[in-house]
């Protein structure tokens, strides 16, 4: 490992893929918990012979060997780990120190360490216990696509009348020669994957996806039990909610209400694109509510959400996901949840390509509700979209930097860390601005920046500090 990636590494600090260990001559227990934990989770880098803090302590040089010897020892040890998770070591000499990098790739399987399942949550080690969180791990280590399960019983008679008919006709509009056009139900349904063949077990029939994406009210109830959306919009009554649609259609149909909630609640700005105005709303709702709908974990018993209130729009729902943190252009990889829900989405004119809602997101937020999409995954999936109406900016314009300071220090104080995004929502300021503040304070050493320049966070260190401003 080259010394500037080693420093990085140190810069950035613990995370869901790093951890830093103390290490003698014996790796302790909570090695092999962390070995576990990133073995269930995405793989992870454990760095020996550094502090929490990211200090290198350094190993003993005649103790490198010896310990690589016993974390093999252990953890092919089958009174220790159910099977064995895959380790691969590095050597790392720094500041006259030695480091022992323990690289977890990676892997299928579900990992018990001394009979307890370890999961990765940010920088901590965690033990699952309930049957539903260990069920979600086997969900999200096997790579499975729930919505290709068969239903052999499950019949064409079993959709919404007309509903197929209706998708047809959506897809030859938006591709007049498309193939759809001229197939029966039952081809298009073969043609769509919603009808399969399972060819291991001769299996087949209509599909989860398709009793999801065309099926009545009882057939989803049937096949997905604890499906639906929660829209929730407040803006008098903050405790509980001044308008709710709990969406329970099959996903065509909850496709149309979800947008015409949205609408109902949400502003449509002035906007041109070159010499024509466009609904950057129209652009940002479609997004939020195609990757609700088709990015999910349909068995989980987690509710999907959208809520509308003051602080924006904001969707959760939840995800089989192997990589967990902040999506952005520079680093997303798009992987589909169920490619062939999101297909389907694709031909009818719901979605684009896969990746473009990001794209669009990141261009069109800002002059929808006047801040910065986030985007997290995880077990949850939560998309962010931050009010910060013009109006609001303009009226904070003229008042003093204090003003701006203070708010955005108990903001800090209150929630302990914040984006600039966040602190620009909390301020009624532009991130510009919002950003220009958080650099002052973490020069004066009130707050302490962490994180590269589009991923950055801001942690609260300033309590005295703060009586001292106010």
């Amino acid at each position: 490992m080259d010394r500037s990636v080693f420093e990085e590494f140190l810069r950035q600090g613990e995370s869901t893929t790093v951890e830093f260990k103390r290490c003698g001559s014996t790796p302790g227990q909570d090695v092999f918990e962390t070995l576990c934990s990133f073995a269930n989770r995405s793989g992870g880098n454990l760095f020996l012979g550094i502090t929490d803090e990211g200090n290198v302590q350094g190993l003993p040089a005649d103790k490198l060997l010896e310990i690589e010897r016993n974390l093999i020892n252990c953890t092919c040890n089958p009174n220790l780990f159910n099977m064995p998770p895959s380790i691969e070591f590095e050597r790392i000499e720094y500041e006259n120190a030695w480091v022992l990098r323990v690289w977890v790739p990676p892997t299928q399987g579900v990992f018990r360490f001394k009979g307890r399942v370890y999961d990765r949550l940010s920088d901590a080690d965690i033990v699952l216990k309930t049957d539903s969180q260990i069920a979600s791990l086997y969900l999200r280590k096997y790579s499975i696509f729930t919505e290709q399960h068969i239903y052999p019983y499950l019949r064409i008679e079993d959709l919404e009348p007309g509903i197929i008919a209706e998708c047809r006709k959506k897809a030859v509009a938006r591709r007049p020669n498309h193939p759809w056009g001229s197939m029966s139900d039952e081809e298009l349904l073969k043609s769509a994957q919603l009808y399969m063949r399972d060819i291991e077990t001769g299996k087949e029939g209509l599909t989860r996806a398709a009793a999801l994406l065309l099926g009545k009210e009882e057939v989803i109830l049937s096949a997905c039990p604890t499906y639906k959306t929660d829209a929730v919009f407040r803006q008098v009554n903050i405790d509980r909610y001044d308008d709710r649609d709990v969406v329970r259609t099959n996903l065509v149909r909850a496709y149309d209400r979800l947008c015409a909630f949205c609408a109902k609640h949400l502003p449509d700005p002035f906007y041109l694109e070159g010499d024509y105005r466009i609904s950057v709303r129209d652009i940002v709702v479609r997004e939020v509510v195609s990757n609700t709908l088709i990015h999910r974990e349909f068995t989980s018993p987690v509710p999907a959400k959208l809520i509308i209130d003051e602080a924006g729009l904001r969707t959760e729902n939840a995800s089989r996901a192997l990589f967990e943190g902040r999506l952005t252009l520079g680093d997303f990889n798009p992987m589909p949840k169920n490619p062939i829900i999101a297909n389907f989405f694709t031909q009818i004119g719901f979605a684009e390509e896969l990746g473009s809602g990001l794209r669009n997101l990141e261009k069109y937020a800002r002059p929808f509700l006047g801040g910065e999409p986030i985007l997290r995954e995880g077990d949850l999936f939560v998309t962010s979209l931050p009010r910060q109406t013009k109006t609001a900016i303009s009226a904070n314009a003229g008042k003093v930097g204090i003003s701006t300071r203070l708010t955005i220090l108990n903001f800090m104080e209150k929630h302990g860390s914040a984006s600039a995004p966040e602190a620009a929502a909390a301020a009624c300021v532009s991130t510009k601005t919002a950003s220009k503040y958080l650099r002052e304070l973490a020069e004066e050493g009130l707050i302490q920046p962490d994180g590269k320049q589009r991923t950055r966070r801001y942690y609260w260190v300033g309590a005295s500090r703060l009586a001292e401003e106010q």
